[in-house]
């Protein structure tokens, strides 16, 4: 009774839209207030300081001032003009472009606003000016953007981490596979729309011949920094060089020196602004990550977990069956959720329960992230639609609308990441 009362009192305070933070806490007290159960008050308030004294968490606002950085330095155009120097010129080359700019921005930036608001500020002008629909344009920017959270270095697996304890470095590998088959089936779409309605063939050679009329070499130059920031932050991580965390204050350093001196986009007075955008950005998320480790004790002590785990393993036999429930269960909580809370709070409710049925924990995770992912281009609350839709100058709902294929592009090839663990799994194992 105890647990379902935490469950309740949560889910209320969130449908009259309390913040997630303090639903939590709500939640958490309720038990402790009406029924005496859960623990006391003085122990919510010492796991709510332990979820905030953490050092993994200090990677998710790093990295977040890496990619606000980055993008202020111009690095989305550099990498679209050295992709679109190999694929522009073919039929759908244009918005193959974009997706493989979004897949390696995603590398940089780990969250999908940041990497839709950064490539799309470039690539929708720039696709408008070439003839293409300016509402698909933003559907395309929509969902691609939802790239930035599945390639590693990513924001949520840093989150999931955390939440359930899988190593980061093993769900960063887990995310490389499933990120490039999302970006070819949505690149696949893309070709297909070009081919059936058409492009204006002259005007795409005509500017992507001034964009390569130096030469490959001149543009490989150009792009050079921007190539290796993820390759330096990966790199660094799988050999062990230097930890997840450590590697997000690389990335601040490298997009510094880069930015600041190297590229002389920026300005050192642009700095400030940047931190204080990037601790806005986080304050919110960092209130949830501290109050989700009383959560998650109160949910422990009332046995909560528990009660979901049995509930599980008791109606579900098999790893296929409850991944597929909780598939639609993801893609629904990721329509009307935001992917940092819907990953605290599921995450390490869910996982032993699954886990038990088979089912690899960072194939989970993968799973999990991905459907969210899916969410952040879905009304009514898909903010990666809100990000193109002002770009745009378009209604969120016209953006979805054209972002529809796409999502189901999205849609199908996340039915082969769910029931083919192998594509999250292999470089891990």
């Amino acid at each position: 009774m105890a647990a379902l009362l935490v469950f309740v009192v949560f889910l209320v305070a969130i449908v009259l839209s309390i913040p997630i933070g303090v639903s939590m806490i709500l939640g958490s007290v309720a038990p402790i207030l009406m029924m005496a159960r859960g623990g006391v008050i003085p122990q919510i308030v010492d796991n709510t300081l332990s979820g905030a004294n953490s050092t993994p968490i200090l990677a998710v606002p790093l990295f977040i001032l890496g990619g606000v950085i980055m993008a202020e330095g111009g690095i989305s155009k550099k990498l679209f003009n050295f992709f679109s120097y190999f694929v522009g010129r073919m039929t759908g080359g244009v918005p193959c472009a974009v997706v493989l700019t979004c897949l390696f921005y995603g590398a940089i930036s780990g969250s999908g606003p940041a990497t839709t608001a950064a490539v799309g500020a470039m690539c929708v002008p720039f696709m408008v000016d070439l003839g293409y629909n300016k509402t698909w344009a933003s559907g395309l920017i929509a969902v691609a953007g939802g790239l930035g959270v599945i390639i590693p270095p990513s924001i949520p697996f840093v989150l999931y981490s955390l939440a359930t304890g899988v190593s980061t470095g093993k769900l960063f590998l887990g995310g490389v596979f499933p990120g490039i088959l999302i970006g070819l089936f949505l690149m696949a779409y893309a070709v297909f729309y070009c081919a059936t309605k058409g492009e204006d063939k002259a005007k795409i050679k005509a500017r992507l011949d001034e964009i390569s009329k130096d030469g490959f070499w001149p543009l490989f130059k150009d792009s050079f920094w921007a190539l290796m920031c993820p390759i330096i932050i990966l790199g660094g991580i799988y050999t062990g060089f230097f930890t997840p965390t450590e590697a997000a204050v690389v990335s601040v350093f490298y997009a510094i020196i880069v930015c600041l001196f190297i590229e002389r986009t920026i300005k050192f007075s642009a700095l400030p602004a940047f931190l204080t955008s990037s601790v806005k950005t986080y304050g919110g998320l960092a209130f949830v990550l501290a109050f989700a480790t009383a959560f998650g004790r109160v949910l422990s002590l009332t046995h909560a977990t528990s009660a979901v785990q049995d509930f599980i393993v008791g109606n579900f036999h098999s790893s296929v069956s409850v991944l597929s429930i909780c598939t639609i269960i993801f893609l629904i909580l990721g329509m009307i959720m935001d992917t940092g809370p819907a990953i605290i709070i599921l995450a390490p409710v869910l996982l032993p329960a699954v886990k038990m049925l088979g089912v690899d924990e960072v194939h989970f995770g993968v799973v999990l992230v991905c459907c969210l992912s899916i969410g952040l281009a879905t009304p009514p609350f898909g903010l990666d639609l809100f990000v193109a839709g002002n770009i745009s100058q378009d209604q969120p709902m016209d953006v979805a609308k054209k972002a529809f294929p796409f999502i189901v592009a999205f849609l199908l090839s996340l039915a082969l990441i769910v029931y083919v663990p192998a594509i999250s799994t292999w470089l891990v194992y």
